[in-house]
């Protein structure tokens, strides 16, 4: 039984999250390791994870990169995920659509491993929005190693998108999930 995005904000003491829907940390390991993403190698958290909340009200997140690799590992609900990983040297990017969610028989996955240097959007199924209403949406878990920090992420910027993505009927879908400044 999927309890409600109500009862798990509350149970899991959820705030709203910057990137869209609801968070909290759930553990910051005490030993740290130097980030390789950054000049002088700054001390991040060996991982860090956190509860993630897609709910009726805030169905969806904005585009955003981890410099770090992120695990999602499901526990209810579904969601999709859009992929962008830009190409070297320029050229359209891959994008890849995965849903998280119980029905693995039918393509849907338990575990999305997202590795750097990808943006990374998701959000509710909009037949899930409509046929089941009070369900609570999706609740995973995120594993970011090394650690998350603010500074190892980016919000897409609309000029981002733009270079990446370009003019077609794609983008025009995309847009409204990229964060206006």
């Amino acid at each position: 039984m999927q309890e409600s995005a109500d009862d798990l904000v509350k149970q899991l003491g959820l705030q709203r999250h910057p990137e869209g829907g609801y968070y909290v940390e759930t553990d910051r390991q005490k030993d740290v390791v130097g980030t390789p993403f950054i000049e002088g190698d700054p001390p991040r958290a060996l991982a860090t994870s956190i509860y993630y909340l897609l709910a009726r009200d805030s169905p969806h997140g904005y585009f955003h990169m981890n410099k770090s690799v992120t695990y999602h590992v499901h526990h209810q609900g579904r969601a999709e995920y859009t992929l962008i990983t830009p190409r070297a040297g320029g050229g359209a990017p891959l994008i890849e659509r995965h849903v998280v969610g119980a029905d693995v028989a039918n393509g849907e996955s338990r575990l999305l491993i997202v590795g750097t240097g990808v943006w990374k959007m998701s959000r509710l199924l909009e037949k899930d929005v409509q046929e089941k209403p009070g369900e609570a949406g999706c609740l995973i878990t995120e594993v970011v190693v090394p650690g998350f920090h603010w500074e190892d992420h980016a919000f897409m910027t609309k000029t981002v998108f733009r270079e990446l993505m370009g003019e077609g009927q794609e983008a025009k879908a995309l847009e409204k999930y990229v964060k206006d400044a």
